[in-house]
């Protein structure tokens, strides 16, 4: 009779698919989100048999959290690609070769901060999870857009990030929707309509504030002003994006948490379950050491994607746009399709359309703020499509009146 009241209560449970939301919820207890899930396919169990002989505590101690951060992963094979990265820049190898070893190298580092974010919210609650979690979901992306603002590289930061919401939206969404189609061809396929909505609408408006600076280069006005005025208004809508995406932390984690988490699970099922594989301290220390070697990998490969351009007679927009964020996110992206495939859409859509709304409206707007403060400009006008940017060539058309239409 209970949970027949709580039915009727609570419509929304029935029309989006009850199980998958608690199943979920159980989850974001911990602080854990879709980009930790999606993750936590990749992750392997460590056996400490071996570790346990060791007789001084803090070299056991030590061994245990190398053997679950560095080999707790079926991506751990790929941190070979670290050291060879280094090496390779020490002593002057192609520059080539720097950059995809850089590459290969952030692939299990993004990963790891996915789970060492998660082992930290065991011990800082949901909230302080929830937000370490914001922060550090797309560290990968805002580190190498930084280095490449620093370095004067303003279309390599553009392109990395539109590439990274265009990998999601459609290369992760949609793969992860036609996988678990065609897997549960004969189930029907529910989802959260809710986040699905809020995460649409939070897209939208990022959008919005796009649109209005590229609108700026078809008034007709002297390109002078145009630009300076498209400038303006991208950080003054950078500001509202931030405020904006600020206001939707606030709605999830604090004001409206009972709309993104429901009610447990009944049954022998427990939060119990799961605890955390290292100390809060150690968790701590083990991502700033990860965010470093991110850092200076990224700074690798902003230093070395031209060379690879030449070399590989690649474009650094095709770079840009179609490799970095596909690597980069890769453990995430794989993820995301594995709960595809097990009828978990809630997590599928939560990391496509949950890192896309990051990045809109987190990541774009801290890179024009930054490239600001630095004196750099940089504008919400993404033209990256343009013939000139993606071919490195200017073509020329005649219109029907024979006026010559350049593609600028």
């Amino acid at each position: 009779m209970g949970s027949t009241q709580q039915q009727l209560q609570e419509p929304w449970i029935l029309e989006n698919g009850g199980n998958n939301i608690k199943g979920l919820s159980r989850e974001l207890r911990h602080g854990r989100t879709a980009h930790n899930m999606s993750s936590s396919s990749l992750r392997k169990k460590s056996s400490l048999t071996l570790v346990q002989k060791i007789p001084f505590g803090w070299l056991r101690k030590f061994v245990a959290n190398f053997q679950e951060v560095i080999l707790g992963t079926k991506l751990s094979i790929l941190f070979i690609a670290v050291p060879l990265a280094i090496f390779a820049e020490l002593y002057g190898l192609g520059r080539p070769w720097i950059f995809l070893f850089s590459l290969i190298g952030l692939t299990p580092l993004a990963e790891r901060v996915s789970f060492l974010t998660e082992q930290i919210a065991y011990y800082t609650g949901p909230t302080v999870g929830g937000l370490l979690n914001a922060t550090c979901g797309n560290v990968t992306e805002l580190i190498i857009a930084i280095f490449a603002l620093t370095s004067g590289q303003v279309a390599v930061v553009k392109y990395s990030l539109l590439g990274s919401i265009l990998s999601n939206l459609l290369l992760v969404l949609g793969t992860s929707l036609l996988c678990g189609g065609i897997k549960n061809i004969n189930v029907e396929q529910k989802y959260d309509r809710r986040q699905a909505d809020v995460n649409s609408l939070m897209l939208l408006l990022a959008l919005l504030c796009h649109l209005l600076p590229l609108l700026f280069r078809y008034t007709g006005a002297p390109i002078a002003d145009t630009d300076a005025s498209a400038l303006h208004l991208s950080r003054a809508a950078s500001i509202i994006m931030l405020l904006a995406y600020f206001a939707y932390l606030v709605f999830q984690l604090f004001t409206h948490r009972q709309l993104f988490e429901a009610e447990e699970a009944e049954g022998g099922e427990n939060d119990s379950e799961e605890e955390a594989e290292i100390g809060l301290w150690s968790g701590v220390a083990w991502l700033i050491v990860m965010t470093l070697i991110i850092a200076l990998l990224s700074e690798y490969v902003v230093g070395t994607i031209e060379a690879a351009s030449d070399s590989w007679g690649l474009s650094v927009s095709f770079l840009s746009i179609i490799l970095l964020p596909i690597v980069g996110n890769a453990a995430e992206h794989a993820g995301a399709i594995i709960f595809a495939f097990k009828n978990k859409l809630d997590i599928s859509l939560g990391v496509a359309l949950g890192s896309s709304t990051q990045i809109a409206l987190f990541a774009v707007p801290v890179c024009v703020i930054v490239a600001w403060i630095a004196d750099i400009q940089m504008d919400l006008n993404f033209k990256i499509l343009e013939t000139d940017h993606a071919g490195g060539t200017n073509m020329n058309l005649k219109s029907p009146t024979g006026a010559v239409l350049s593609a600028q």
